[in-house]
């Protein structure tokens, strides 16, 4: 199948599928527990998309041209019976990768029963491996024993290679990259280190604490050197490098201060049913009321063709004039799933 293809050229290959807005964490860059409190309002459960209703959406995009899926939330195991849904995508003709971005406190119990189901791999945040930045950033005191328990047990359950992703906020975690790194080395992870992104709006987002990422680098090639490898796929979000000693890699997410909107090949299914064509996007397109008019795979396939071959996103690329929209209009990545 040769996939659809935007007006800027981009194919469509990827989809992430947001399973649940609710979180177990609240990490200062992402759900500050300011905003995301007792009384907040999360999704009702009559609002968030069935398993049946999600593999239906998948098997529509995988007509277009998505091979790769990556389960999202809020927290994705939060979601109960979330190994009967990578079961039924892992049935959907065309999807040939499974994998799962998740916090890792609950990976422990889980990883067993989702590897057995088809997940293929995990990605873990890691934001710090010492124990007081660790709970200061998840915003619930969490001790980090659980989520080292849990990439432990995903690595014994084969969901690997496993990647630790960190985003890095200058005066909070940025001092400790070098034991993040000497941490993903001695285990054979690899780390990505994310520049801190403005989305949402919740966090107070300041350019003031980003990290360019090529500061990033240089601390870590003045420990261990480095030298770059060349992007397994042209829609690869991270740069990435090899350790000259051949202890692994590191990659870095440049999404502020180098974009790479140029070749993105992602949508994004929130847990809602709506479809979002780019992270940064004001509004999304709500698949959901057709589903639950009974719409069938078909019809769900033209909907999605039409809206990826109208696309014209490239939000980073465009940051500088755009930063400035109305308060409000732009999604949380707690519910865009990142």
């Amino acid at each position: 199948m040769t996939p659809s293809r935007d007006l800027l050229g981009r194919p469509l290959r990827d989809l992430r599928v947001s399973v649940t807005d609710h979180c177990n964490f609240r990490c200062t860059y992402c759900m500050p527990k300011e905003v995301f409190g007792p009384g907040f309002r999360f999704l009702p459960r009559s609002e968030i998309l069935t398993f049946e209703e999600i593999a239906l959406v998948v098997g529509a995009a995988s007509t277009l041209g998505v091979t790769k899926i990556r389960l999202t939330g809020g927290e994705p195991l939060l979601r109960r019976g979330l190994p009967t849904l990578v079961g039924m995508l892992g049935e959907v003709a065309g999807v040939t990768d499974i994998a799962m971005t998740t916090n890792g406190a609950l990976l422990s119990r889980w990883a067993g029963p989702l590897a057995e189901a088809g997940l293929g791999r995990v990605t873990v945040s890691l934001d710090s491996v010492d124990p007081t930045v660790f709970q200061l950033m998840n915003g619930v005191s969490l001790p980090i024993e659980p989520v080292l328990a849990g990439i432990e047990a995903a690595a014994q359950a084969g969901l690997g290679p496993i990647k630790l992703n960190a985003v890095v906020r200058k005066g909070v975690n940025d001092q400790g990259v070098v034991e993040l790194a000497a941490f993903a080395r001695e285990h054979g992870h690899t780390l990505r280190l994310i520049e801190y992104m403005d989305v949402g709006e919740s966090h107070g987002w300041r350019t003031e604490e980003v990290v360019p990422s090529s500061e990033l680098l240089e601390v870590i090639n003045s420990h261990w050197p480095l030298e770059p490898v060349a992007a397994a796929h042209a829609a690869d979000v991270a740069q990435r490098y090899r350790y000259r000693d051949g202890a692994g890699e590191i990659g870095v997410i440049s999404s502020v201060t180098a974009p790479f909107c140029g070749a993105c090949s992602r949508l994004r299914l929130t847990a809602d049913g709506r479809l979002h064509t780019c992270l940064f996007a004001s509004q999304g397109h709500d698949i959901r009321a057709q589903l639950r008019a009974g719409a069938d795979q078909a019809t769900l396939t033209a909907e999605l063709k039409t809206l990826w071959e109208r696309r014209t996103d490239r939000y980073s690329e465009l940051r500088s004039s755009q930063t400035l929209r109305p308060v409000g209009s732009k999604p949380e990545m707690s519910y865009l799933g990142g």
